[in-house]
């Protein structure tokens, strides 16, 4: 029983570091800092990486926060670094309706 309790927090520790981050889907890439050069950029990027796979979608299709979700499963396939992740983003977001 005593080596029940001396090794039940260790047990926890082990568990709680295999644990992956809890990610929301609504969870924004960082505030759109991008400027006019690097939203320009996304537009590139945008219109050559995600066309190699599909067909392109109006960025006035999608709300922002529908963009999110978008962008977090499809950035990854499209090995966009994190940069690149973020300016395609703003740029998606920048379209007005």
């Amino acid at each position: 029983m005593k080596r029940l309790f001396v090794a039940a927090p260790f047990v926890l520790i082990l568990l709680a570091s295999c644990t992956p981050k809890a990610t929301s889907v609504a969870e924004a890439p960082r505030s759109a800092t991008s400027t006019a050069e690097q939203i320009a950029q996304g537009k590139t990027i945008f219109e050559t990486a995600c066309n190699r796979c599909h067909k392109l979608y109006e960025p006035t299709q999608f709300t922002s926060v529908q963009w999110v979700g978008i962008m977090n499963a499809m950035a990854p396939k499209a090995k966009l670094t994190d940069e690149q992740h973020q300016w395609v983003y703003d740029y998606l977001v920048s379209v007005k309706k």
